[in-house]
């Protein structure tokens, strides 16, 4: 499958998913064509999550030093948490902190082996960022 019709589809999944949960949620427009920002807001309560999705069947997900950078000052500028969310096949979702991510030589890296020590599904983010969310 095209990587940006897998990618699409993945980022309307994460975007159902949340909407279903009751957050009012946006996929970007441009999303997976410009780097200008992450894929998807959702808001509730007043608060705002940027999520950045990335459908991908790796042992490490890479995001180009650029689109990076421009993560870090969309976080800085708009105060938003900001992650990566990532769908591994047979697995779901799990959500990158970009300090997590290690500085390559022209990119940014993490493994699927330190996502999956982390452990922060979808589930997980929600509880850190809207205290009355419950599943």
């Amino acid at each position: 499958m095209h990587r940006y019709v897998k990618g699409a589809r993945s980022e309307r999944e994460l975007l159902n998913k949340l909407y279903g949960m009751g957050y009012s949620v946006m996929r970007a427009a441009g999303s997976g064509v410009n780097a200008l920002g992450p894929d998807i807001i959702a808001i509730k309560d007043k608060v705002c999550l940027s999520i950045e999705c990335k459908a991908w069947d790796r042992g490490s997900l890479s995001l180009d030093e650029d689109q990076f950078v421009k993560l870090l000052e969309w976080e800085r500028n708009t105060a938003f948490p900001t992650y990566v969310a990532w769908r591994m096949n047979n697995k779901g979702w799990y959500f990158v902190k970009l300090s997590e991510f290690t500085k390559g030589r022209s990119n940014y890296n993490v493994t699927m082996k330190k996502v999956l020590e982390i452990n922060r599904a979808t589930e997980d983010v929600l509880k850190m960022h809207f205290p009355e969310y419950s599943i």
